[in-house]
């Protein structure tokens, strides 16, 4: 009888043992979490007008042990995400994109902010990042088409310039006496960098400088040469460009392995995105039985992305009546399925690549609550 109270007392202790080291794995600071959701896809891809990344955040340190996704935080989905105990929101569109001047009780968005701090919970969104990213939003939409190869209709630039500076200025130095003061004097400024090589122009040996520089060092050595004409000829200014992102943009142009009837394309989308009905404009010439092989698609609300993009096919959550026209004038059929209904099935796909990501640290769970707010009755 003493053995058998000895076994389950070891026994229940292993248990409480195992429980606290995976609750010590099921947690991370915020900072370090956001680093990491930065790595899966940067916030430097959003679109400059767009307020993504830390919305709202809990006096420091904060830890979090559930993530909570949800495309639209609404004052409903915020309280199923206080039921679940979640202590970071991952929006997918920002509740706050037009500045705050008061947080009162007054509004719904104001109230989300009060109930965020309330119960000391981080809201963060990534929009547009997140349509842009490879691995996004438009990426996920694209594999409701069929067998494709796809890429950005708007790509999107680097973060970083591929070399120190913004600009390039290059010119020559004709008397070598005159080079050593020439770089002394550049090299001085704050953010050039120096480079030179050989030339030869009209029969005569010359040393070409090349320099980069930022936008303020570019004042300063224009300013330099101005006073210094005889040291100098045939000077050029380069403006660097930031390179394109091969896959990571705005929009998909999507071409099919194989054409399809328009009505093929309807019933492939409506099974992708789960949806009875879809909005149709067929394209002037078009008919359900017209071949569709090139789709340009643009999660959320489209029209600024996919207009003057040459396709069988537009698909989008909303576009303005206007542009429909004027994509259907040019035979272009439109398919508009309601906004949020193009961006939320990939919240699935989402929760599946963090949880890879971010190693199985955190609980990661979707929102049962949210949904479009337009319904076909």
């Amino acid at each position: 009888m003493l053995s058998s109270r000895v076994l389950l007392i070891a026994t229940t202790a292993h248990l409480v043992h195992s429980r606290i080291y995976s609750s010590s794995r099921s947690f991370m600071d915020l900072k370090a979490l956001l680093c990491s959701l930065n790595d899966f896809a940067s916030l430097s891809f959003a679109e400059s007008w767009d307020n993504v990344g830390l919305l709202v955040e809990p006096s420091p340190p904060h830890t979090v042990n559930t993530l909570f996704l949800t495309n639209d935080l609404t004052e409903e989905v915020m309280e199923e995400a206080l039921r679940k105990k979640a202590d970071l929101i991952l929006s997918y569109h920002p509740p706050i994109f037009r500045p705050m001047k008061r947080i009162t009780w007054k509004t719904w968005k104001e109230r989300l902010v009060i109930r965020a701090l309330e119960n000391r919970v981080g809201i963060y969104s990534p929009h547009t990042a997140y349509d842009a990213a490879p691995q996004g939003v438009n990426s996920w939409l694209a594999k409701g088409l069929g067998v494709c190869t796809s890429r950005p209709i708007h790509p999107s630039k680097a973060p970083d310039y591929p070399t120190e500076g913004t600009h390039r200025v290059e010119f020559s130095v004709t008397h070598t006496q005159d080079l050593d003061q020439v770089v002394s004097a550049l090299k001085e400024i704050a953010g050039v960098s120096v480079t030179s090589f050989s030339a030869r122009a009209d029969d005569e040996e010359q040393t070409r400088l090349s320099l980069n520089c930022t936008q303020q060092a570019l004042m300063q050595v224009v300013a330099f040469l101005s006073q210094h004409r005889q040291f100098y000829q045939k000077t050029e200014i380069l403006s660097l460009e930031k390179p394109l992102l091969l896959y990571t943009g705005m929009g998909r142009l999507c071409t099919l392995d194989e054409s399809v009837s328009l009505e093929t394309m309807i019933e492939r989308i409506k099974s992708h995105l789960k949806l009875s009905h879809v909005r149709l404009a067929l394209g002037i010439g078009k008919t359900l039985e017209s071949p569709v092989k090139v789709v340009a698609l643009c999660a959320g609300s489209g029209s600024s992305v996919l207009q003057g993009t040459d396709a069988d096919l537009y698909l989008t959550g909303e576009m303005s009546h206007h542009d429909v026209l004027d994509a259907a004038s040019q035979g272009i059929s439109v398919i508009l399925c309601e906004h949020s209904n193009t961006e939320r099935g990939f919240l699935s796909d989402l929760r599946d690549m963090l949880d890879a990501h971010l190693e199985n640290k955190i609980n990661i769970i979707l929102s049962e609550t949210d949904r479009d707010p337009l319904h076909v009755i």
